[in-house]
């Protein structure tokens, strides 16, 4: 009862990381995971699949590393300021590979969303990406679906 009168305050929010590469990428990873409102098991997975292979992480450190970009993507900028973090600090040919890497996370539930592939589409474009490599990744991610 005295919890309802009286209710506890909230503690106050820890303040957001500064982005640099690694928590740009995850964030957007995370961003495409849910453009249709779906936050999956298998995209989780493959996300921290994603970030440990790409920063030589061990998967306990990157399911934190993805915690942490999960409470980025929530609070933080939008997609541009994320892609220049990574046209800033990524040269094309890993932009590339993270493009390829998104996808894999789009489809990780063996599905095809609209509003994924929109999200991914803006992303790719952001990060500067040429209409060939961009259509390329897609044809890959798609294969025969």
């Amino acid at each position: 009862m005295l919890e309802r009168l009286f209710p506890r305050r909230a503690p106050l929010p820890r303040p957001l990381p500064q982005p640099n590469a690694q928590l740009a990428l995850g964030a957007l990873l995370v961003r495409v995971a849910l453009a249709n409102r779906q936050y999956l098991a298998s995209e989780v997975a493959q996300i921290d699949r994603t970030l440990a292979a790409t920063f030589k992480l061990k998967q306990l450190d990157a399911a934190k590393l993805r915690a942490e970009c999960e409470a980025l993507e929530r609070h933080a900028p939008g997609t541009p300021e994320f892609t220049k973090i990574l046209r800033d600090e990524v040269a094309y040919t890993d932009r590339k590979a993270l493009g390829d890497a998104m996808w894999l996370v789009a489809m990780a539930d063996g599905r095809r969303d609209e509003d994924e592939e929109l999200q991914l589409l803006a992303i790719e474009t952001a990060l500067g990406l040429t209409d060939e490599d961009i259509e390329n990744a897609r044809k890959n991610a798609l294969g025969d679906l």
